[in-house]
């Protein structure tokens, strides 16, 4: 082979190397953005008309179902406590300790006054009969005697306040005195405070327009009374308290100030998780409405127009439809005006449910219930 023809040869398989690199990578070219996209997949219910029990959520305070202060009701210095700070104590049992040596030694006194005044009025007796000493002389012994039984009786009841016992069965505070401290000097000092937490009390209010409202309705027939007096308790979290409690109390008369009517509901708190003081929404049901149509909250969505729901088109398109809600049913939203019935409605996926979009349906969620309890 001469010199000029290997670079030839070389030029040659070059050419045929590159050729086979082309026919390799001859692939179509990938689509662009938003090409070839798949429908967004969303959950749906399909609503349906039926009974619903109308509820109403009102913001209320937990109060303690009793409470009572300990105080101290004699004068002394404070020698012991004798409960532990946020403990459960029992009515009868001794919450402090004062200083109990005069009082005692009072009590002696007063228990041998007694004494000799009973055994004058003893030895009068048979002197009376024979007119030894006049009637005048055996009163006033008599009188004596008695004056000696109330003092003994003043006396052991403060020997016996000296150990300052629990009013009640409940949950002790802190302790707002501590040993060493004088007490009782002129006033009954606040020692600690029991509060009794199981049952427990929500106060709440409600507006008397509603009330009022309410009341006509059922007049006219459109709705129905609730027979149920249960209400559900929705804690800060918004989680709901596992038990349900029941509405006691209702105040006769408007407040002339804000016009709500106060009522009160008592819960079971047998943990004690519930504390005085904390705020809750209660959920109480208001009437019992028929043909009522229900969909859940996250469903329901608002713009300037208006509030609307996202629903599934026969042709697999969402859209928006205008409604109405006209109250509540548990954590449902009643729908006053613009559903039917039979409708699907769009309750997961709707961030990528945009108006006339494709969608997919992924899931069909069981149609909301006509009535359940509590709401």
């Amino acid at each position: 082979m001469t010199t000029l023809t290997k670079p030839i040869i070389y030029m040659l398989l070059l050419v045929a190397l590159l050729a086979g690199c082309g026919k390799a990578n001859d692939k179509p070219a990938a689509p662009g953005p938003g090409a070839g996209m798949p429908p967004p997949e969303v959950d749906v219910i399909t609503v349906a008309a039926g009974s619903a029990t109308l509820t109403q959520d009102l913001p209320g305070r937990l109060q303690a179902y009793r409470t009572a202060q300990v105080r101290a009701r004699v004068e002394g210095v404070i020698e012991k406590r004798l409960f532990q700070e946020g403990s459960d104590v029992r009515a009868g049992a001794s919450l402090f300790q004062i200083d109990a040596r005069t009082y005692r030694a009072a009590a002696e006194a007063a228990r041998a006054d007694l004494m000799i005044a009973r055994q004058t009025v003893e030895r009068y007796q048979p002197l009376l009969e024979i007119k030894a000493v006049s009637r005048q002389e055996y009163d006033l012994a008599a009188a004596q005697a008695k004056q000696a039984e109330a003092a003994l009786i003043r006396a052991e009841e403060d020997l016996e306040n000296a150990s300052v016992p629990a009013a009640i069965s409940g949950r002790i505070g802190r302790a707002l005195v501590t040993e060493g401290a004088l007490v009782g000097r002129g006033e009954a000092t606040l020692l600690a405070t029991i509060e009794q937490l199981d049952p427990i009390y929500v106060n709440f209010t409600q507006p008397g327009a509603d009330v009022l409202r309410l009341r006509r309705a059922v007049k006219s027939g459109r709705l129905k009374r609730a027979e149920s007096a249960s209400v559900e308790m929705l804690l800060e979290d918004g989680s709901v308290y596992p038990q349900s409690g029941k509405i006691f109390f209702t105040d006769m008369a408007a407040d002339p100030a804000t016009g709500a009517v106060s009522l009160r509901a008592e819960f079971p708190n047998p943990q004690r998780e519930l504390l005085p003081g904390m705020f809750v929404r209660l959920r109480f049901p208001q009437a019992l409405a028929d043909n009522a149509i229900r969909v859940p909250q996250r469903a329901v969505q608002a713009n300037p127009q208006g509030q609307f729901v996202m629903v599934v088109t026969p042709d697999g398109k969402a859209a928006p439809l205008p409604v109405k809600t006209g109250g509540m049913a548990g954590s449902d939203f009643i729908i006053a005006e613009g559903l039917k019935g039979g409708e699907q409605i769009i309750v997961n996926g709707l961030q990528k449910a945009r108006p006339g979009t494709q969608v997919t349906i992924q899931k069909t969620e069981p149609t909301v219930p006509a009535s359940k309890k509590g709401g």
